[in-house]
Formats: C-alpha cells, structure tokens, sequence
C-alpha cells in the first residue's frame, strides 16, 4: 500500500469522527463509546496493519497533536508538558501496536473494546496530568460546560492592550499566539519584527512549537512581550488551585521581564495584582489600562 495514500485515508478516516461533545462530561463512564476519539474498524484495522514504522511515527505524532487540540477546546486550562506529551504518544503507540496484534477478521466486539479501553486510557492520562479535571469532570455530572478560548482579532488585542504600534519596541513575541497567528502576522505586515509562541504544530516559521512554562525567554532579548487573555489568565487559574502550579508560573513570570530589554515592555491582560505588587519599582514601571466595556483590566510592565 502506498505509503502517501495510506497516511491520507488514515487522517481522512479520523477526520470524520466525531470530536469529544464540548458539553457532556469527559469521565462519565456510559459515555464512553459515544465519546471515544477513535473508532476502531476493518478499514483502520487494515492500513495500519500495513503501515511501515516512518509512517506510524507520523500518525502517531498526528494523532496526539489532534487529541491535544481537542482536549485544550474543551478546556483551555488543560496544560500539557512534553513529557506529558510523550506519555500521550504512547498511549497511542499502544494503541496501533493493539490493531496490529488484531485477526484481521476481527468482529465488531472485539473493535469496540479496542476503542473503549483506548478512551478510558485518554481519560486516566488527562487525570493524572491535570488532576483538577478529576474533580471538574466528576462522574456523576452528566453534563459539563467546555471553558474554550479564542483567536481574537489583531485590532481588538492592540486596542485591549493599549499598545501603539508607533511605540512598540522591536524584537516582538505573542505568548500564546494561536495557531492563526493573528497578532503576530499583522505586526509584521506593518514591517515589525514578531514572532509568536504555542502548544500546537503549525509551519510558519515566525512561530516555535513550545509549552510557555518551559520555553526559555532568554536575558534582555526581547523589545515587546505579549499576551492577551494567555499566561495571566492560567496564571490566575493556578493561583485560584489548591493543587495549582503557581510557584513556576510565579518563577516564569520573572523569568518573562528579564528577558526584557531596557525600555521593553511586557503586555498583558487581565492583570495579575497578587504579583504585581511585590514588583520592585526601581526596576519595574507599571501601567495599569482599564478597558471600555470589559470588566478585567490590562497591565504593561516596562523594564526600567
């Protein structure tokens, strides 16, 4: 089977599944099959059972960047590390080397075991990885409102952050741009240096494929840091945990304005008072934006 031909049926198979229901509750265990994000069937039986190993690795690497952006539309606080991501590709390597263990003749029952198991697996990954969706998603609660993000438009961020492009100093970074990179496109439409940051695969070569808690921001390399509703607001969310990952959000906070040139600034909204006010004003010069029609606020921090 040509190897071309077989990826794209594959990922066209998948495709087509249905994704997770952004409000029914992840965990509950009768939900399982109408949840499942891989339906297991002859067809897919017989391609992977016929797929070399470059082209597994490929699938395998496809399919966790799909489950990873299906897991963060149902919950953006939802946070993956690479060896949690790692942990994620494996699952799915178990579950090829299960088809290939398959008769090919294989009926339906033993498919949809197959498929269930491969769910409960995803399910007992996310607990352990985030372990607040255990109690999120508890297993008597039918139904669960998704807590998604957007990609919002390059006006409305500037207009949200109070940022003058005239004043905005070069080189710039979107902290968790998107996978559109909106912001990060305009700005160098209009001839500025930027460069964006996030979790997913995408090819422009403006933008690196990283988790913002262990991306390394560098000293004094950046004119311009921002992030609109993207690290302040998880920033929040993990100050508000009683099992939240505070401290290193705290520590990469730190870590952000050092990597700020003299005179640079780092943009963001909402703002972050609990940390704010600890900042050391001989070397922090900090603006606080109220926003028309918004209930949070925005912050600039300029290094001093």
């Amino acid at each position: 089977m040509p190897k071309q031909l077989s990826e794209e049926n594959i990922k066209k198979q998948l495709k087509e599944e249905p994704d997770f229901d952004s409000k029914k509750n992840l965990l509950v265990d009768d939900q399982i099959k109408s949840l499942k994000r891989i339906e297991v069937t002859g067809s897919l039986v017989e391609q992977i059972q016929h797929m070399d190993a470059e082209t597994e690795r490929e699938m395998i690497d496809f399919l966790t960047d799909e489950a990873l952006q299906e897991f963060c539309r149902v919950n953006q606080y939802f946070s993956f590390n690479s060896e949690s991501v790692s942990d994620l590709k494996a699952i799915y390597g178990e579950l090829n080397q299960e088809i290939r263990r398959l008769d090919i003749q294989a009926g339906q029952a033993e498919l949809d075991i197959i498929s269930q198991n491969h769910y409960r697996n995803l399910c007992d990954w996310l607990v352990r990885t985030n372990a607040f969706a255990g109690k999120m998603y508890s297993g008597d609660q039918e139904i669960a409102l998704p807590v998604a993000c957007s990609e919002y438009p390059p006006d409305l961020q500037l207009s949200i952050l109070d940022i003058d492009l005239n004043q905005l100093i070069e080189p710039v970074l979107d902290i968790g741009c998107g996978r559109e990179l909106n912001l990060v496109n305009f700005l160098r439409d209009n001839g500025i240096e930027a460069y964006g940051i996030d979790r997913f695969d995408n090819d422009n070569p403006y933008y690196y494929k990283t988790d913002w808690l262990e991306y390394n921001f560098d000293v004094e390399k950046w004119g311009s840091l921002i992030s609109n509703l993207g690290f302040s607001n998880h920033f929040i969310h993990h100050n508000q945990r009683s099992d939240g990952n505070f401290r290193e959000y705290a520590q990469k906070y730190m870590e952000i304005l050092n990597s700020l040139k003299t005179g640079g600034s780092f943009y963001y909204a909402p703002t972050l008072p609990f940390i704010e006010k600890h900042l050391d004003r001989t070397k922090y010069l900090f603006t606080e934006n109220i926003i028309e029609g918004y209930v949070f606020k925005s912050s600039r921090v300029t290094r001093i």
